[in-house]
């Protein structure tokens, strides 16, 4: 348990933290599920495009590594090709 102030503040933020991009992560892959099991091609491309832009969101906002955005965001557009 951190004895100084500093060191509790900083505990108190990255458990504030921790809980927002948990809950982001969770939203990223219900949406990546949601264009996964579409078998609609133009459901399934709004879907799409709804993924696409929150993942870019996170990838800037630092939550996921940009590659790791870069691939979810490729698998998800050849799913949606190939319907």
């Amino acid at each position: 348990m951190p004895q100084h102030k500093s060191a509790i503040k900083r505990l108190r933020q990255s458990e504030k933290r921790k809980k927002h991009n948990n809950t982001r992560r969770s939203k990223m892959r219900t949406l990546t599920k949601k264009v996964l099991n579409e078998s609609d091609k133009e459901k399934a491309q709004e879907y799409l495009n709804d993924a696409v832009s929150f993942i870019d969101r996170l990838s800037v906002k630092g939550i996921i590594h940009k590659n790791n955005a870069a691939r979810k965001k490729s698998k998800l557009t050849n799913h949606v090709n190939n319907l």
